[in-house]
């Protein structure tokens, strides 16, 4: 049985680097103006580069078209097709029929894949895709696990690729109006306020007393009443792995470089850990891994069928994690290395490494700070100026060499409540 590619979210150079380094196959990035993603991460010359880099170390790259057109977007896709012909990705990502057929014949060479948010979740309509020449179907996240095995085996010559972790949203597969009818911004041009994350008061009018509104709360914290859990698939991924699923996908272009790190890694180890001894197997170890990551709660969403309450977090959108990015690797010199920081810390504190080339993290104690830029001894580092970075002395890794952490590598850090 042949390895699923695993699959992540790349918003910037950054973490395409990051997701390579801790074990993906494959990323999926776009360029802001015609993608369900509205930040500048990439541009045409920086994704040109990027995607020469990821081929070089066998590596693939899908661009995203996902975009729902309007008239005014259909003079832009010409120039478009042009440029996804220089830059020449493994694949294009796209939602719109109409935009499907123009790419097929104005960008003949380049595999097509159909967008989750084209709501693919029957065998029928893989299977009118397939006719059309898609090379892959993103399935709905509505799609039962059950569903999806029939789909692979009534179409098989047709390559499944699912979600199996990342934010879901509470409207169906991300077809939302609500940031655009609160804010002007609308998630299916890219530009999503995440509304459906912010606190409600609920009111109730009754027929015969006119303007006599009752408030429906929870409690004094408000009602989190949209606000979806996040998705993770790893206490089911011996199934998934089990059914040869092509691609598995995890959600988060609008993520962090750490959150594709830690995803990566957990998901990685557990693929080929499950591909070496399926028989012992258990999924654990690599779940533990998944809850020190910011998040609002797991849940195994429509794997089974339709959720329940369970899949929803009413109370909070806070995480959950008491552990936070601390900051990532910058660079080595002789001496020791540099960090750039994402979260204040103090002397004397313990920074957690995550190695590409092991799954434990390793603890290493920070006795003093030193200041990257003025090269000084602190009492404590904050993530205030750009590229605010602390030096790291090479003594304080003990037995870790620079191979072992090299640049891109993150670490995590459990600030004191």
């Amino acid at each position: 049985m042949k390895k699923p590619e695993l699959l992540l979210p790349a918003g910037s150079p950054e973490a395409m680097q990051t997701a390579f380094l801790y074990g993906a196959d494959a990323v999926y990035c776009g360029l802001p103006s015609l993608s369900l993603r509205a930040g500048k991460g990439f541009d045409a010359d920086t994704l040109a580069q990027a995607i020469l880099q990821a081929h070089g170390q066998g590596k693939k790259v899908y661009l995203t078209l996902n975009l729902f057109s309007r008239n005014g977007d259909v003079e832009r896709l010409e120039e478009f097709a042009g440029t996804v012909n220089k830059l020449r990705p493994d694949g294009l990502i796209i939602s719109d029929p109409g935009v499907f057929m123009f790419m097929k014949e104005h960008a003949p060479e380049i595999p097509l894949h159909v967008s989750t948010q084209a709501n693919v979740g029957s065998w029928l309509t893989v299977d009118f895709w397939r006719s059309l020449g898609a090379k892959v179907c993103v399935l709905s996240r509505e799609t039962p696990f059950e569903d999806i095995c029939e789909i692979k085996r009534k179409i098989p010559d047709m390559k499944i690729e699912m979600f199996i972790h990342g934010a879901m949203c509470m409207s169906y597969s991300g077809r939302c109006l609500l940031s655009s009818f609160m804010t002007g911004r609308s998630a299916n041009r890219g530009k999503c306020a995440h509304a459906c994350r912010w606190k409600y008061k609920f009111y109730l009018e009754e027929e015969q007393r006119p303007g006599e509104f009752l408030p429906v709360e929870e409690d004094d914290r408000g009602t989190y009443i949209l606000n979806s859990k996040d998705l993770c698939l790893m206490p089911y991924l011996d199934r998934i792995l089990s059914a040869g699923i092509d691609l598995l996908k995890v959600e988060g272009r609008n993520k962090t470089p750490y959150y594709v790190a830690q995803t990566a890694r957990a998901y990685r180890r557990a693929i080929d850990d499950w591909f070496n001894n399926p028989e012992e197997w258990r999924s654990e170890k690599y779940q533990a891994e998944l809850d020190t990551l910011q998040n609002r709660g797991y849940t195994t969403a429509f794997f089974n069928g339709l959720p329940d309450a369970a899949a929803q977090n009413y109370e909070t959108t806070q995480s959950l994690s008491p552990w936070r990015n601390a900051g990532v690797i910058s660079g080595w010199t002789p001496e020791g290395a540099d960090m750039i920081v994402y979260q204040k810390i103090k002397a004397g504190d313990t920074l957690y490494f995550l190695p590409p080339d092991r799954f434990e993290s390793v603890p290493v104690v920070l006795p003093w700070l030193i200041d990257g830029f003025t090269k000084k001894e602190v009492p404590a580092l904050s993530p205030g100026r750009i590229g605010q970075s602390v030096f790291i002395p090479k003594d304080f890794f003990k037995a870790l060499k620079p191979e072992n952490l090299p640049v891109f590598t993150v670490a995590r850090v459990k600030p004191e409540s």
